[in-house]
């Protein structure tokens, strides 16, 4: 049996960051109005989501793959595939270094947000000459290998917990195939689906309180939460329902088997009785509304009512909620022996 890596097992020493790396480069500005939509992940500044805000095809713009993004904060991430980023951002690689050796360093680089803010912000010729703690070899170089070594390690256990929770989740999951071609469909007005619908309520960000309750705005990421906010007064909590972007990204829908704060920007729309599948039908069905609406042409509380939407149905044309549910479970089955799959080939 291999013996298990500890971080006390060798020696750190002081390194500067211009000495690790190949590549210290900071990305180069392309504002919204200029991102043509595509399949190449953008990067700029931000903590969640690996830092992606959007997906783009300028050709013009400058391409990475396998680095880490560092933005202006000291956010940082490990991108393992072709992206492209803007002036927010500043690409860290070490070329014939494993992806294992750049996501060591991602917490260690992380600890530089207790230097950088607004007023003074992460950028190449101040980051060349930050010093960070690494472990050595015995010849006092970076101990590359057993970086490399500790994070397949620790990649390992976590790849041992998610075949477990997934085998958990697909024995619960009990799907019995469904077809989908060949349902009749009719529409139906959005209020007679969701009777119970309510927009959030504004808080500016400089009222946020620090806290652990997802805040969620009209997002397209992140199952549109956009942050965590510990407020109790002047809000709007919801549960157990789909949240509908109005506004930013019209159409983002998700559901939230959670409670959570609501933005102004986004539309509670909540059916009682309906199951967790039924409300995981909805987000494709209400993505179509972006073809219509956007900045200038929002999704009011009177526009939503009136909306129509198209769902299978019973032969009394009904909308088929048990066909909805079964199906979304078969969905869900399909995807959770896919990943099973995957996390097993990881680890062999």
């Amino acid at each position: 049996m291999n013996k298990q890596l500890r971080l006390t097992d060798r020696e750190w020493r002081a390194f500067f960051i211009e000495d690790l790396f190949d590549r210290i480069e900071r990305g180069k500005r392309l504002v919204i109005k200029d991102r043509i939509i595509g399949p190449t992940p953008f990067i700029t500044a931000g903590e969640t989501n690996n830092g992606v805000s959007s997906f783009i095809s300028n050709k013009s713009h400058k391409t990475y793959s396998e680095a880490v993004t560092l933005d202006m904060f000291a956010n940082a991430f490990y991108q393992g595939w072709p992206f492209k980023c803007d002036d927010n951002i500043t690409v860290l690689k070490h070329r014939g270094q494993s992806k294992y050796v750049h996501m060591f360093l991602l917490p260690i680089l992380t600890k530089l947000q207790e230097k950088y803010s607004y007023a003074k912000q992460v950028r190449p010729h101040r980051l060349s000459r930050e010093i960070i703690q690494l472990p050595a070899s015995p010849d006092g170089t970076p101990d590359w290998a057993f970086m490399s070594a500790y994070m397949r390690q620790e990649e390992k256990v976590l790849m041992k917990e998610a075949i477990s929770r997934l085998k958990r989740q697909l024995a619960e999951n009990h799907a019995e195939p469904v077809v989908f071609k060949g349902r009749e469909w009719r529409a139906f007005k959005v209020s007679e689906i969701f009777p119970s619908i309510q927009r959030g309520k504004r808080i500016k960000r400089a009222d946020h309180v620090e806290g652990d309750v997802p805040y969620v705005s009209a997002s397209a990421l992140n199952n549109g939460v956009d942050g965590f906010i510990g407020n109790r007064e002047g809000i709007r909590v919801f549960a157990n329902c789909l949240s509908l972007a109005n506004s930013g990204s019209v159409g983002s829908a998700f559901f939230h088997p959670y409670a959570f704060v609501a933005s102004d920007h986004v539309t509670k729309l909540e059916r009682e009785g309906a199951d967790r599948y039924i409300y995981l039908f909805f987000p494709p069905v209400f993505s179509r509304m972006a073809e219509r609406y956007g900045f200038n042409h929002e999704i009011s509380d009177a526009r939503i009512t009136r909306e129509r939407i198209m769902l299978p149905i019973t032969p009394d044309g009904t909308p088929d909620w048990a066909f909805m549910s079964a199906y979304m479970q078969g969905l869900e089955r399909e995807m959770l022996r896919e990943a099973l799959a995957y996390f097993k080939g990881k680890i062999r």
